[in-house]
């Protein structure tokens, strides 16, 4: 579900009043180089509230009240040229969100020729000021140290320096990913699995590390919300499961409508509570109608997944919270476990049943008749596909002996090849470090069995997320 609240970013630069009368045109070059990065900022989407130049304490302090009432989610300091500390520090004191640092002078070199034939010593200096951006940053920092606010550079030039822009283009991602997050509503629907004790997690401690909402549903409100649905929304809804999927020539119609009236009421209980991701799990034994509710919930979790709005089984609240990071990142985010190793090609067969992440599949996702859902209640339609071939991330969100939540991370490769054709959502992956120390790295850090891949190698983002959370991340390759 889209966030009502959108993605703003604070942008000032700093310099010293008492530089503006003495050297002519400093302040509007410096200016013009701010204007430039907020230009910037905005093309990457993102609303930003630009303070202009604080050169006093007095600025700095009107400065981070404004920051505040703008609601900025990451605050962009951009060190334009010399300034005293008591011009920074006021402001990030009140804004209270991330700070990053940039320490960017506007090109690669001062052209020393050019400077040096300047007749006079004022010009030179005001030329030299705009190529001081380096000079206040450690003043800066040491203040910040000494007041406990953390904080990110960096570092480079305004101009013809692709690095730089990278880099704060992967802030800007982790920062609007932080804000998604916060402001995501996950719905959690039935009990856990029974003994899977590595899933079991404190729900306040996600709320306390990501934000968020958790609403409590009860699978009866699904099974009564698929009582409402009529034959023409099944209809449709059926036309589009055929055109979204390889239906196999196995799937009965009698599972194809009721798995197709599941994926209506589904969708009805998301608007109804606004919900950005799922996790469920429930027998319904003894109760036929929550039990169809639960045996045909697979195809539309699947359609929900591709829409934005993670969903994962077995009541698994750490993984469908990474699950939403890896999607909000635009990487996807499929529900995942270690299936097999093949130690002939060096490779780590890994899936899942339940949903799949269809928009990230290897060609068309099948949809294929099961008699039983191994070890779980009922039988119907299942899916099986794999992760598009390339580069791909894992993600697990791991709760630790003291509580608290970090972040697990790896990169790979999906790689062709034979798969297990069961009806579930498998893949190869291959990593640089191999299948057997790749394994034993990711399982020393004690994730829970399960965890989410998407497409791309985006650990970079997933590390300055954490940064931004104030949460460990571990890369194991």
């Amino acid at each position: 579900m889209k966030s009502s609240f959108p993605f703003r970013v604070g942008l000032f630069g700093i310099g010293l009043e008492a530089y503006w009368p003495q050297f002519s045109g400093l302040k509007s070059r410096l200016e013009g180089y701010l204007g430039k990065v907020e230009d910037r900022l905005r093309g990457h989407g993102a609303g930003v509230e630009n303070l202009g130049l604080i050169d006093s304490p007095e600025k700095a302090l009107d400065a981070g009240h404004r920051l505040q009432r703008a609601d900025v989610d990451l605050v962009f300091l951009y060190v334009t040229t010399y300034a005293l500390s008591s011009t920074v520090l006021p402001v990030i004191q009140r804004a209270r969100v991330p700070v990053i640092v940039l320490n960017l002078q506007p090109t690669a070199a001062i052209d020393y020729a050019s400077f040096n034939r300047k007749n006079d010593i004022g010009e030179m200096t005001g030329e030299w000021l705009a190529y001081c951006s380096a000079c206040p940053v450690p003043e800066i920092a040491n203040v910040f140290n000494r007041a406990c606010i953390p904080f990110h550079q960096v570092t480079g030039c305004l101009d013809g320096d692709p690095a730089v822009w990278a880099e704060i283009d992967a802030w800007l991602d982790a920062a609007r990913v932080a804000n998604v997050m916060f402001h995501n509503r996950l719905g959690i629907m039935g009990h856990y699995y029974g003994g899977m004790l590595d899933i079991y997690s404190d729900l306040t401690q996600h709320c306390v590390h990501f934000g968020g909402h958790m609403e409590i549903i009860e699978v009866d409100e699904l099974a009564d919300l698929r009582r409402q649905v009529g034959s023409r929304e099944i209809s449709a809804r059926v036309r589009l499961m055929r055109r979204t999927f390889a239906v196999d020539k196995g799937c009965q119609m009698d599972d194809l409508t009721n798995s197709a009236r599941t994926s209506v009421a589904l969708d009805r209980l998301i608007d109804r509570h606004k919900l950005g991701s799922l996790a469920y799990y429930y027998k319904g034994t003894g109760n036929p109608e929550n039990e169809s509710a639960i045996s045909s919930i697979i195809v539309g979790t699947s359609l929900l997944t591709a829409r934005h709005v993670p969903v994962a089984g077995e009541m698994e609240i750490k993984n469908v919270q990474a699950m939403k990071i890896m999607d909000s990142f635009g990487a996807g985010g499929s529900f995942t476990e270690y299936y097999a190793v093949d130690f002939n090609d060096d490779i780590v067969l890994m899936g899942h049943d339940g949903p799949g992440h269809i928009a990230i599949a290897e060609g068309k996702t099948k949809v294929k008749p099961l008699k039983v859902y191994h070890g779980k209640v009922g039988r119907g339609l299942s899916v099986e596909m794999s992760v598009r071939h390339g580069p791909v991330t894992l993600l697990s969100v791991v709760q630790t002996v003291d509580g608290h939540l970090e972040l697990l991370a790896a990169q790979g490769e999906s790689v062709p090849g034979p798969i297990l054709e069961i009806g579930n959502t498998n893949s190869r992956y291959r990593f640089k470090i191999g299948a057997r120390q790749f394994m034993s790295d990711w399982n020393s850090h004690g994730p829970a069995h399960h965890c989410a891949v998407g497409v791309g190698h985006i650990a970079d983002r997933i590390e300055k997320l954490g940064s931004l959370l104030e949460m460990k991340v571990s890369i194991v390759c």
